[in-house]
């Protein structure tokens, strides 16, 4: 793909002169077009696509204020012996970047300046970076994954050292990074990001909605149990249940569940059920029931009764004895304190 030259025509927008055509007062009009342009469709576009596709969409938007053929957009936590990537979206990049990438990384050292400058929007041409004899490694990476010219761009949390950032890459040898283009990503990429946590807030709200006015909030973590976002309902929740937890990472045993598939953790006082998506994971939390006393084995029965299913039914469904059913039903109807299947289907509504 090749880099477009001069400002080419906005996304929502309809078609402009190229910068080359224009005088420099109109040049600079259609660049503040285009940018306006950028952030309007950006948090237009925030709300009405899904979080999978969103991403892509939002470098696309990018290109004619910022003109790039790939990159990288992820989150991490800066640590004494490197970065701790948490996720990460390739656009326009395969997969096996990533891989190649760990054989010539102590060779990076561009890697090692933005290390040192991690809120810093910084410009990189390859050729001059990774001109070293002992960097042909380097190189031979860099022009196998087209990446002649990049910037790198992040936001990072001092107190936690969590960052977010942005790295684009442009493979024509001619098309070097401008100050003004740094400057230019410098100032969209908050833009960027928030668009961003507006998505997937967007989002969360329809994979994990509330129900009742008893629940106790939402949330989003990603897969090493890091916060993205967090209701005050949740929070609340969270430090009640788990004395002296502070964040920003969900309590261990919220993260161990996750890890081992566990849809549902039961505490002494609430009941999160998370659903892994996109990298991430969506949670959202309700007070204890009755029900949720139930061992998995009586929960499939308890559902399957509350379907109308008999205990002979059920045994045969699950190549049990009707016995063992029927016992474990009675167990059911004790634990919940109900007499009929009404009542259990009510008990059993309440953990959602």
């Amino acid at each position: 793909m090749l880099i477009p030259r001069g400002p080419p025509q906005a996304a929502c927008a309809g078609q402009r002169l190229r910068a080359s055509e224009m005088p420099a007062k109109r040049k600079n009009a259609a660049m503040h077009a285009n940018y306006s342009d950028l952030l309007l469709c950006l948090y237009r576009k925030s709300h009405e696509l899904p979080v999978a596709h969103f991403q892509d969409e939002a470098l696309n938007l990018l290109k004619p204020v910022l003109p790039f053929d790939s990159a990288m957009w992820g989150c991490a936590t800066l640590t004494a012996g490197g970065i701790d990537i948490h996720a990460i979206h390739l656009h326009r990049q395969p997969v096996e970047m990533l891989q190649a990438y760990e054989e010539v990384k102590h060779l990076d050292t561009a890697a090692q300046a933005v290390g040192m400058r991690p809120s810093e929007t910084l410009a990189f041409d390859a050729q001059s970076w990774f001109g070293g004899r002992e960097q042909g490694a380097l190189r031979d990476y860099g022009r196998r994954f087209e990446q002649s010219h990049f910037f790198i761009s992040g936001l990072v949390n001092p107190e936690t050292r969590f960052t977010r950032w942005l790295t684009l890459f442009r493979a024509r040898t001619d098309a070097h990074c401008t100050e003004a283009e740094r400057q230019r990503l410098a100032a969209l990429l908050p833009h960027l990001q928030q668009a961003l946590e507006l998505n997937r807030l967007t989002h969360l709200k329809d994979i994990a909605p509330l129900k009742g006015s008893d629940a106790l909030g939402s949330a989003l973590a990603d897969a090493r149990g890091m916060i993205h976002h967090m209701d005050a309902v949740f929070e609340h929740a969270l430090r009640n249940e788990w004395n002296g937890w502070q964040g920003p990472r969900l309590p261990a045993a919220v993260l161990a569940a996750a890890q081992r598939g566990e849809q549902r953790v039961v505490g002494r006082t609430l009941a999160i059920t998370q659903f892994a998506q996109h990298g991430f994971l969506w949670l959202r939390a309700r007070p204890r029931c009755a029900a949720d006393a139930l061992t998995p084995r009586e929960d499939i029965v308890a559902r399957l009764t509350a379907m109308g299913l008999t205990h002979k039914q059920i045994a045969a469904r699950l190549d049990r004895s009707p016995a063992t059913v029927r016992n474990q039903i009675r167990s059911i109807y004790e634990k919940l304190d109900v007499t009929n299947v009404a009542q259990l289907v009510e008990a059993l509504r309440q953990a959602a």
